[in-house]
């Protein structure tokens, strides 16, 4: 039976190929992708700095609930998760997550929404480098590798710097969704 994964995307700014390339393993691994975002309608890409395709938002964060899927995807981008920890329902949506000891996977600047849902004290994380600072003052440890798997805490955390990454950043966390799946 094929899982349903959240994506939690701002209504824009997200990274484009951090969007898609996730997506795109979820469904090559039979599961569902879920496109959530704080206001329906569609969410904006982008490819860097220069705006790219736009995608239907399937959920708004305030009407869905972490236990209605077996994981969530952050994807980065600089301005997607600066908007989303400015959003108390998208910050509350994340730590449920967490406190449902349901796997997280985020990459490049997702760990921003993270910090503010204060759930990586504790934790060993990657992001993009202008992140480190941020994540140690939230009392998580910063590495600099391609794909970072914590399993300590109420849950598996995944997390990769940047699209260059996103090959072992698919990899690593379709595995780790897998074994909630085989869990239930």
């Amino acid at each position: 039976m094929p899982q349903r994964i959240a994506f939690l995307v701002a209504p824009e700014g997200v990274e484009q190929i951090e969007l898609t390339d996730p997506w795109q393993a979820v469904k090559d691994a039979g599961d569902e992708p879920v496109l959530v975002s704080t206001q329906s309608g569609e969410v904006q890409g982008f490819n860097h700095l220069d705006k790219a395709d736009t995608f239907p938002v399937q959920e708004v964060v305030g009407d869905a609930r972490a236990d209605s899927f077996a994981g969530l995807v952050l994807p980065g981008g600089v301005a997607n998760p600066d908007f989303l920890r400015m959003d108390e329902k998208a910050v509350s949506f994340v730590k449920d997550f967490f406190d449902q000891g349901l796997p997280v996977a985020a990459i490049c600047h997702a760990p921003w929404t993270l910090v503010e849902a204060d759930v990586v004290r504790g934790r060993t994380l990657t992001s993009w480098p202008s992140l480190k600072t941020d994540i140690r003052n939230a009392g998580g440890t910063w590495v600099d590798e391609q794909v970072k798997v914590c399993e300590g805490g109420p849950n598996t955390l995944v997390t990769s710097r940047k699209p260059d990454d996103l090959k072992a950043f698919c990899e690593a966390f379709l595995a780790e969704f897998a074994k909630g799946a085989k869990g239930k």
